[in-house]
């Protein structure tokens, strides 16, 4: 699995590798990072793709993105399709925590779920924010979602 920036550069080193060099640069031109990682996914021609972002947000100077896509063939419902989509940021966040407690970066990992149980994705709510606050990281549902709801949903 690939990792690209948003202009569709390919990402050749590992990606903690990639992020870690990229918190150096951003540190040491004074900016102060947040990262936030999400994933979406959409159902097409009987398969899933899923997009998983790794948002950095420079505080008060904008931010940009890094981007892995993914195709599943399976079957599955509304609520495994969720958890997968958490699942896949939480792995993403597991693999560089550790950076970020050496550079004191925030992250916080954001489900494409909505918080409004009139929504079909709050079926998977309890979980998704079970799941991501027992690994120890800041969670973050629709609307304040923005790396999966907005950043993901536009490359998935």
């Amino acid at each position: 699995m690939r990792w690209r920036r948003l202009n569709g550069n390919k990402i050749e080193k590992p990606i903690e590798d990639a992020v870690r060099q990229t918190i150096i640069e951003e540190q040491a031109k004074g900016n102060r990072i947040k990262i936030c990682i999400g994933s979406d996914s959409q159902e097409r021609s009987g398969s899933y793709e899923f997009a998983t972002v790794i948002v950095f947000l420079r505080e008060k100077k904008g931010g940009f993105m890094y981007i892995r896509n993914e195709r599943i063939h399976q079957t599955m419902s509304l609520k495994e399709r969720m958890i997968v989509e958490v699942s896949k940021s939480v792995e993403v966040a597991y693999a560089l925590c550790d950076i970020m407690d050496t550079y004191d970066v925030e992250l916080e990992v954001h489900a494409d779920i909505n918080t409004d149980p009139s929504f079909k994705s709050n079926i998977a709510l309890k979980e998704a924010m079970g799941y991501i606050l027992s690994m120890g990281f800041i969670f973050k549902a629709k609307p304040n979602a923005f790396a999966s709801s907005s950043c993901a949903d536009k490359v998935v």
